[in-house]
């Protein structure tokens, strides 16, 4: 007995890697396998033992005694899995601009929010062209109703459900007889027009001593800045037509001079 404790001893001092641990069985160092970065495992009997190095991982499941000289690995395939794509990938604050543009375009979030923008847009579009516009007041040819840079929204739906009425606002583009007198070079020739309309077809229409006559009677209109300082009329609105004026009567150019 003590010369086999003897040969055990000088064997441990001898080679200290061919002996795996006192009272379990001895694991060959050529059948280990090297873990990068990972410590060697080995559980004995539901008892797990962690110890420092590149050594191979062992286990023995339910305190069975593994037969077999190739340790068990608890993750098969796990290493081969591991992609260098993961570590080469930029992060998206390090990527350019144009590629940051990518990244959010080919993103579920990305696709998310151009399906939204582009909805949003069309309805927007849809909403200008054919129901509401907006506009801004770029003269006092309607003070004091309204004054320069007043916001409007102009509502396009009642002139195609009914005709038009008196003492209505309309906006409308420039008819070609004002164009001629401000010269088709000047940047109002192009801009819509704001006015008041006055007389609709059929109506018999004067302007004499500061006050409208429609019809042969006197409008009131509180919505005006002054009494007319010209003479206009009596005329007939043609079919199809409205007269228009500013409720700036003096500051206005409208249908009494074209």
């Amino acid at each position: 007995m003590a010369s086999v404790m003897r040969v055990l001893y000088l064997t441990a001092i001898l080679f200290p890697s061919a002996v795996s641990a006192f009272n379990s069985r001895v694991v060959p160092h050529r059948h280990t396998q090297s873990f990068r970065g990972s410590s060697s495992l080995r559980r004995h009997n539901g008892a797990t033992d962690k110890r420092s190095g590149g050594g191979g991982l062992f286990m023995n499941n339910g305190g069975e005694n593994n037969d077999g000289d190739s340790p068990i690995d608890p993750n098969p395939g796990g290493l081969n899995q591991w992609s260098d794509d993961d570590d080469n990938k930029k992060s998206f604050k390090d990527m350019s601009f144009f590629e940051q543009i990518q990244e959010w375009f080919a993103s579920d979030e990305g696709k998310e929010d151009v399906k939204t923008y582009t909805v949003s847009l069309s309805v927007a579009l849809l909403l200008r062209l054919l129901i509401i516009e907006p506009r801004y007041i770029p003269s006092l040819s309607m003070y004091p109703t309204f004054e320069v840079g007043d916001q409007l929204a102009v509502e396009k739906v009642t002139k195609r459900l009914r005709p038009f009425n008196r003492n209505e606002v309309v906006v409308f583009n420039p008819p070609e007889r004002f164009r001629e007198l401000v010269g088709e070079s000047n940047r109002k020739s192009k801009e819509a027009l704001i006015k008041r309309i006055i007389a609709v077809e059929g109506d018999k229409v004067e302007v004499m001593g500061g006050k409208l006559f429609v019809n042969g009677v006197q409008q009131e209109e509180p919505f005006t800045a002054e009494d007319a300082e010209y003479q206009f009329g009596p005329v007939i609105v043609p079919s199809g037509d409205v007269l228009v004026l500013g409720d700036n009567r003096n500051h206005s150019l409208d249908g009494h001079i074209w």
